[in-house]
């Protein structure tokens, strides 16, 4: 396995499973489980023992192993000089169980979904591009930025609903953008994540001959997700693009005065998702927007930025659902997190946040007092 020369130096000192002034638990399974075994350490001390024999494969083994959420506290945390490989040697660690046909059903199940049909949703690729019905976004053409909606986007009803604010905006502010529609392919981030290395370097390949042949040179992306894959993974298997996320585009924009916004009276808190804060640094693009609002209150939860509680959907659990619910769901404790600030709104900038959170306010049946709002959709209401 990668990485197993290194697996041993980590001797579970805890500071991966804390936030940054060690003042709460920041590690989703554990936090929801509270068994060491699901924490950073002890995952890698698992993963030590199945590789050397000492423990067998088991459904529990499989259970704690993808139940991580690749939230990347860990990274950010962790003391040691291996630290930015941790969440590779998880993913790592999955690819191995990916290779001896030993996944969760629900991971069989989504890997061999994204597969058959392009997507998680088991939909024809005909309804990719039904987001942007009555909407003004245009096909690409040689349009400056490709605008790259993801599968969650592009298929899921609340996905959808951001696309087209997301779409509407960048089309209002003059971004020379256009979509794929139907001819658009899975990223595979969250392939990636699950240990499918190979059906990521197809979908990879596929996108970047795709995207090289149309003359695409920079990306917008809906997805965080997205992102971070055509960021971090594409330019190894020779995807050489300009990444943006749609925030790091409509905030100067914005800041700028080029979109006139009027006064929306809210106290907002904002949710820093996990693939555009920890694992790409980008935490002020999206505050800066909400901040260029009149009359916007941001009030910062005690748990943000790189200390920021992960919502739970990351590392493909959005689609598999491993961590289950539970008051102590991460959903759930993040919505709690939000109520305790006083706003009336969270704020999310991810498609799969927002679908998360959602959820758990339902469960938490806090509907009356918080609503979950993407930043996109917070502007086009402030711009009337």
């Amino acid at each position: 396995m990668k990485y197993e020369d290194i697996i041993h130096r980590c001797f579970r000192c805890g500071y991966c499973k804390l936030t940054g002034d060690y003042s709460d638990f920041n590690c989703p399974p554990y936090r929801k489980f509270k068994f060491e075994t699901y924490s950073p350490g002890g995952r890698m001390w698992l993963i030590r023992g199945w590789l050397n024999g000492e423990i067998k494969e088991s459904e529990r083994f499989r259970e704690i192993l993808f139940s991580c959420t690749m939230c990347a506290n860990c990274v950010e945390h962790c003391v040691f000089t291996f630290s930015d490989d941790l969440v590779n040697i998880f993913i790592a660690a999955r690819e191995e169980m990916v290779n001896k046909g030993i996944v969760p059903p629900a991971v069989r199940d989504y890997l061999k979904n994204i597969h058959v049909n392009g997507n998680p949703y088991k939909e024809s690729a005909d309804e990719r591009g039904k987001w942007a019905d009555g909407t003004s976004v245009e096909a690409y053409g040689d349009q400056e930025y490709l605008f790259y909606v993801g599968c969650v986007g592009s298929y899921d009803e609340r996905g959808k609903k951001i696309a087209r604010a997301v779409g509407n905006l960048l089309t209002r502010a003059g971004v020379s953008m256009g979509i794929l529609g139907n001819a658009e392919c899975c990223d595979g981030n969250e392939v990636k994540a699950l240990g499918e290395a190979s059906l990521f370097n197809l979908l990879a390949e596929q996108n970047i001959v795709l995207f090289k042949k149309l003359g695409v040179k920079k990306i917008i992306t809906l997805d965080p997700h997205a992102f971070n894959a055509f960021k971090n993974d594409y330019p190894a298997l020779g995807g050489e693009f300009e990444v943006y996320h749609y925030t790091q585009i409509l905030s100067p924009l914005i800041q700028s005065g080029k979109m006139p916004l009027t006064e929306y009276n809210l106290g907002i808190t904002y949710h820093d998702p996990c693939y555009l804060g920890r694992h790409n640094g980008e935490y002020d693009a999206p505050r800066a927007i909400l901040k260029t609002i009149p009359g916007v209150r941001l009030i910062e939860m005690e748990q943000n930025r790189e200390n920021a509680f992960c919502c739970g959907g990351g590392g493909g659990n959005f689609f598999t659902d491993i961590l289950g619910g539970g008051e102590d769901s991460p959903g759930r404790i993040r919505v709690r997190q939000a109520l305790d600030t006083g706003a009336r709104i969270i704020a999310v900038s991810c498609p799969q946040c927002a679908k998360m959170l959602e959820d758990a306010i339902k469960v938490e049946e806090q509907e009356d007092k918080l609503k979950v709002m993407d930043v996109a959709e917070i502007v086009s209401n402030a711009m009337g």
